[in-house]
């Protein structure tokens, strides 16, 4: 049995972990895209992956399943005259958009518009 282990184990299987979410953000100043994935990393504006601090993984997290249900349900978000950002999300299950007002309704897209601040700042050394 430990023959079966050890012969599998150096057949090189690349098991990669899946994207969490992928969020682009635009609007004054730069665009922004992040891709976070639940290996713990985090590709920021498509550049390498870079190690994503626990606390923010965590967080990314619980916010997957709430943005893969947003996704699904197929929630409208309409922007109004105070938007200032619109953001992408893309999820396994789909991909929607809304602005920044609509945080306002929704306790996920505060939550996630706090992730990409805090993302942005680190690891991805961007001011946001």
């Amino acid at each position: 049995m430990l023959a079966a282990v050890a012969l599998l184990a150096g057949c090189g299987f690349d098991v990669q972990s899946p994207d969490l979410f992928q969020v682009i953000r635009t609007g004054p100043g730069e665009r922004l895209s992040l891709l976070v994935n639940d290996s713990g990393t985090i590709a920021c504006d498509g550049g390498k992956p870079k190690s994503l601090p626990d606390p923010l993984l965590l967080q990314a997290r619980d916010l997957a399943s709430s943005l893969n249900t947003d996704a699904s349900s197929k929630h409208s978000f309409p922007p109004s005259a105070r938007s200032v950002y619109s953001y992408t999300v893309r999820v396994p299950n789909g991909t929607f958009t809304f602005p920044d007002t609509a945080a306002a309704q929704r306790k996920e897209l505060a939550q996630l518009e706090l992730f990409v601040v805090q993302a942005a700042a680190n690891p991805c050394g961007i001011s946001a």
